[in-house]
């Protein structure tokens, strides 16, 4: 079910989001990246326990969604969510040095 994160062309890095079917969280995730007009590859732990165990082992959490911009881990929608209201994710999803 999951796909190895590539860049898309553009430069714009790859989005990662591990989640589950019964998450209101992961579906706010998604829909604040569709109102970016960002596509992403879903990661569905709860139908994949190699997939879980990789997340966990990735982020130290047990919580979806967790959230991957290329290799940077955003964490869950509040964390994504704390980025864009400090100005520091639009820049990370656009591929830019996130100093």
């Amino acid at each position: 079910m999951s796909q190895d994160a590539v860049t898309p062309p553009g430069g714009a890095p790859a989005i990662t989001i591990y989640s589950t079917a019964v998450c209101p969280y992961c579906v706010a995730a998604k829909n604040f990246l569709k109102s970016k007009g960002r596509e992403w590859t879903e990661v569905r732990i709860d139908l994949d326990a190699a997939e879980r165990e990789k997340m966990m082992a990735k982020t130290r959490r047990t919580s979806v969604p967790q959230i991957f911009v290329g290799e940077v881990h955003v964490g869950g929608y509040d964390d994504m969510m704390a980025l864009h209201r400090a100005g520091k994710l639009e820049p990370l999803l656009a591929g830019q040095d996130p100093a």
